[in-house]
């Protein structure tokens, strides 16, 4: 048994389709749960790191779904988009990517069903007509998209994020980010260092503000102090308040996750990275199914507050060129 797919999935069938990727996504969990203390977990685990690293802001089930039948996509959109918003067309003969998307819709403020599931449901609210309740959530439903290999067309305007690979902006910004974090970061000389090997800790509060204290030894190569901080920083919003020796242990595994994708996203070079996920032998599918839901998360709070801070930080240079100001 493995966990790798032999070939892409493909969910052509409508009446099967919802099933289908719902299976998946359970089997592939499954799989690395019988696995976990294997090699090959750990490739299949980094699999999918590698294409969470491209889409961050998705859940680790649409996630699973995009490896399973696109393993090399690096930025999907649905049909319409990539040809109004972008002017690039799907190629003919392309096979869809399906993912699960947000189904938003005006809720029964009692039973949060949708107008027309409410009609048949046993629900009696009737306060308020349909057309005046409040839009929310009330589902999902699967929602072909295509990677832009799979499209042709104009070129992708060049993102203004393009140059926050550059660890030496990265760095200042993880600083500048703590307090968004609620975390208390510093870097410390090699010749102050009293941690021994390590090359970071998160392990005291702060006695000013009783927030997780972050400390990161200086070093010369700015790329690997950039992704110990972002280690650290995992470290204190994954499980810093969490006492058990063995769940901090397996949330070791997490912290180094989250620091894998986010290194990856600012185009780190993360091939030192090592998932030792024989840490999560003793948990079963749901746990293991909670442990990269967390990830997905705290990697999307780090890289949004990064990317706040590096837009905020333009502005303001910005601003001071357009007004003559100089430091």
């Amino acid at each position: 048994m493995s966990v790798t797919t032999e070939r892409p999935a493909s969910f052509t069938e409508t009446e099967t389709r919802s099933d289908e990727m719902n299976e998946t996504i359970e089997n592939w969990v499954d799989d690395l749960v019988d696995l976990v203390d294997e090699a090959a977990a750990s490739e299949e685990f980094k699999a999918w790191l590698d294409v969470q690293s491209h889409f961050h802001d998705y859940s680790y089930r649409n996630t699973l779904l995009i490896k399973h039948q696109y393993p090399h996509a690096t930025r999907v959109a649905g049909y319409n988009t990539w040809r109004n918003e972008f002017d690039r067309h799907v190629r003919e003969g392309e096979s869809a990517i399906w993912i699960w998307a947000p189904i938003i819709t005006k809720q029964c403020p009692e039973c949060g069903n949708s107008p027309s599931y409410h009609e048949n449901s046993s629900c009696e609210y009737d306060e308020t007509p349909p057309e005046e309740w409040s839009k929310g959530l009330v589902g999902f439903k699967p929602t072909a998209v295509f990677d832009i290999s799979q499209t042709e067309g104009e070129p992708l305007p060049a993102l203004e994020t393009e140059a926050t690979g550059d660890a030496d902006n990265l760095v200042p910004a993880l600083l500048e980010s703590a307090e968004q974090l609620d975390v208390d970061a510093q870097i410390v000389s090699s010749e102050e260092w009293r941690y021994g090997k390590a090359k970071g800790v998160c392990k005291q509060r702060c006695p000013i503000t009783m927030q997780p204290r972050i400390e990161v030894m200086d070093r010369d190569n700015q790329a690997d102090l950039a992704r110990t901080l972002i280690h650290e920083y995992a470290h204190a919003l994954l499980h810093f308040d969490i006492e058990d020796r063995d769940e901090r242990a397996k949330r070791e595994v997490e912290a180094e996750a989250v620091a894998y994708i986010v290194g990856r996203y600012f185009e780190l070079g993360m091939s030192g990275s090592a998932f030792y996920l024989a840490a999560w032998s003793s948990d079963d599918a749901e746990a293991i199914t909670d442990r990269l839901g967390r990830i997905s998360h705290t990697v999307r709070e780090l890289i949004d507050t990064l990317e706040r801070e590096f837009f905020d930080r333009t502005c303001t240079e910005d601003g001071k060129a357009d007004t003559g100001e100089s430091e």
